[in-house]
C-alpha cells in the first residue's frame, strides 16, 4: 500500500509515549511484515497474545493487546523495541484504529441486526437506492453485491477486512451501502469503527447460544448496535411487532435517535395495514405520514412485506425522500435461494427454492407460500449428512404437515449413505414418495404440478453444488427447476 501512519494519528497511545510509525495492520500474525501493528486479541479457545512473540521476529512495529496479552508477551515485549498499546477493550479500539487507516467509507451507511431477514433487508435497502439512481452495495452472507463486488468469508467480516472493502467500495464510487450486523460480530466490536446515518431491527428467536451464553447475552449483542454503535443523531428502525420491538426502541430512545416503527401495530410510522396474495406475489397496503399507499411486491411470503418496509424505513432514515421510496418498492426482487420463483409452467403452476434447511425454517417456508397457492403445495425435502440426525425425522413431519404431497430427496448426503439419511427423514412423513437422484424428484415434484399448483424446493437455496463424498458436483434447484419445466413443456422455461 506504501502508506504510514503514526500512532497518533490511528488514535493510539504506546506505553511510555514511545512513538511508531505503522505500514500495515494485521490479526494473524501470519500476515505481519515489517513495520506492521499486529492485534493480539482475547479469543474463544486461544488468546492472541501467545502470537505476539512471531508478529515481533515478522517485523511489527507496535502491538495493541490488552492486559492479559501484554503480561503473556511480557518478556518477549521486553527485549523488543515495539511500541506497546494496551487497551481494556481491544477489539473496540482495533476498530477504531483500522477506521482511520484505511480513511474511507461510503457517504452513507445503515445496518440491519435481527435474528432472520437481515440479509433480505439488506438486499431491499440496496435495491431501493439503486432504483434512486445511487451507486450502492449491500454487504453480508451473501458477499458484496451491487455497484460493487466481492466475496466475503463471514456475515459480518473483522475490521481489517471491513474498512478494507469499505476504502474499496468508496474508491469504486460507491455512494450508498447496507451491511448486515451479526451478533457475532457486534459482540466483537467489528462495526464499532463504521459511522451509519441508520440501523434497523428484524426480529429477535432463539439462535447462536452455542456462542451466546444466554438469551439475554445474544439479546445484548444485538442492542450493542443501538446502544453504542449507532450515533446519537442517527436513526433507529425497529420493527415494533417483535416482543422485544419496544425495549431495542426504548434503547434508542434513551440514546437520542430518531425512531421510526414499523409493523402492524397500531401507532406504527410505517404500518403494514393488509395483504392479499396470489400465485406469484401480493397486493400490500401501508401508511407513512397517515397516508395510505397501495402496491404490488412481487415476492412470496407475507414476511417479505415487513422486510421491504423495514427497508424503505432505513432509506428514508437515511436521507430519501419518502415518496421516492415508496415508488421503487415494486421492483424489489427476492434474494437469490429465499422463497426465489425459479420456474413457472405453461398452466400457471409456480416452482419455488428455498434454502430452508431446519425443521422450524421448513415449516415456516411452506406456512409462507401457503396463502399463495390455490391448488396443492408439493414440498421436496432431504436433510445434509454429516450434520444433526435428530432433526431430520422432525423436517419430514414438518413438510409433512405443512405440504399436501411431500417427495424426499438427497440434500449434500457429504460421507454418509444417502439412503439411511432418507429413511432417517421418512420416518416424519410416511407417506412421502422417495426419490434419491435430485434432479429426478425436482423433474418429478414439477411433473405432477397442475393448474394452481406450486412446489416449493427446500434445503440448497442458493448453493450451486451437491457434496457427495469428497466431491462437490455441479448443482442448482434453480437451474434445476427450469430445466425441468422446459423437458416438460417442451420449450424455454
Amino acid at each position: 500500500m506504501g502508506q504510514k501512519k503514526s500512532l497518533a494519528e490511528l488514535g493510539l497511545t504506546a506505553q511510555g509515549g514511545r512513538r511508531a510509525d505503522v505500514t500495515g495492520i494485521a490479526v494473524d500474525s501470519r500476515d505481519v511484515k515489517e513495520g506492521f501493528l499486529f492485534a493480539g486479541l482475547p479469543g474463544t479457545r486461544v488468546h492472541g497474545g501467545e502470537f505476539i512473540q512471531y508478529a515481533l521476529r515478522m517485523g511489527a512495529a507496535a502491538v495493541l493487546t490488552d492486559a492479559e496479552g501484554a503480561r503473556i508477551a511480557h518478556e518477549v515485549l521486553a527485549d523488543s523495541d515495539a511500541a506497546l498499546i494496551v487497551a481494556e477493550d481491544p477489539r473496540q479500539t482495533l476498530a477504531y484504529a483500522a477506521a482511520l487507516w484505511f480513511g474511507a467509507q461510503p457517504e452513507v451507511m445503515v445496518a440491519i441486526t435481527g435474528t432472520n431477514g437481515k440479509t433480505s433487508v439488506a438486499s431491499f435497502t440496496c435495491q431501493i437506492w439503486e432504483a434512486l439512481h445511487l451507486d450502492a452495495v449491500n454487504l453480508g452472507t451473501t458477499g458484496v453485491e451491487g455497484a460493487y463486488s466481492a466475496p466475503l468469508a463471514h456475515t459480518t467480516p473483522e475490521p481489517i477486512t471491513l474498512h478494507r472493502l469499505l476504502a474499496e467500495c468508496d474508491a469504486a464510487g460507491v455512494t450508498h451501502a447496507a451491511m448486515e450486523a451479526s451478533s457475532h460480530g457486534l459482540a466483537q466490536r467489528r462495526l464499532d469503527g463504521v459511522r451509519l446515518a441508520a440501523a434497523g431491527f428484524t426480529n429477535f428467536t432463539q439462535d447462536h447460544l452455542d456462542y451466546h451464553a444466554s438469551f439475554d447475552e445474544y439479546f445484548a449483542a444485538k442492542s450493542g448496535l443501538f446502544s453504542r454503535v449507532l450515533p446519537e443523531d442517527g436513526v433507529a428502525v425497529i420493527n415494533i411487532d417483535d416482543p422485544r420491538g419496544p425495549e431495542m426502541a426504548a434503547i434508542a430512545t434513551d440514546r437520542g435517535q430518531d425512531l421510526i416503527t414499523v409493523g402492524r401495530s397500531p401507532g406504527a410510522d410505517l404500518q403494514l395495514q393488509a395483504q392479499r396474495f396470489d400465485a406469484t406475489g401480493q397486493e400490500v397496503r401501508f401508511s407513512w405520514e397517515d397516508r395510505i399507499h397501495q402496491l404490488r411486491l412481487n415476492l412470496i411470503g407475507g414476511f417479505q412485506a415487513e422486510n421491504v418496509l423495514l427497508a424503505a424505513g432505513l432509506a428514508i432514515g437515511a436521507g430519501a425522500d419518502p415518496g421516492r421510496v415508496f415508488e421503487s418498492l415494486s421492483q424489489m426482487k427476492t434474494v437469490r435461494g429465499r422463497m426465489q420463483l425459479a420456474a413457472t409452467r405453461e398452466n400457471g403452476a409456480a416452482v419455488f427454492v428455498d434454502y430452508a434447511h431446519t425443521p422450524d425454517a421448513v415449516a415456516t417456508a411452506l406456512k409462507a407460500l401457503r396463502p399463495h397457492v390455490m391448488g396443492r403445495l408439493v414440498a421436496i425435502v432431504g436433510a445434509g449428512g454429516d450434520r444433526d440426525t435428530a432433526k431430520r425425522p422432525l423436517m419430514g413431519q414438518a413438510a409433512a404437515d405443512n405440504a399436501d404431497l411431500v417427495i424426499v430427496t438427497d440434500d449434500n448426503p457429504r460421507s454418509e449413505d444417502p439412503a439411511s439419511i432418507r429413511a432417517a427423514v421418512m420416518q416424519g412423513c410416511h407417506d412421502a414418495t422417495e426419490v434419491g437422484d435430485r434432479a429426478e424428484a425436482i423433474l418429478r415434484g414439477v411433473d405432477c404440478l397442475g393448474p394452481g399448483d406450486a412446489l416449493l424446493v427446500l434445503g440448497k437455496g442458493h448453493e450451486t453444488g451437491q457434496t457427495i463424498g469428497d466431491c462437490i458436483l455441479p448443482f442448482d434447484d434453480s437451474e434445476q427447476a427450469s430445466v425441468a419445466v422446459a423437458a416438460l413443456d417442451g420449450g424455454m422455461a
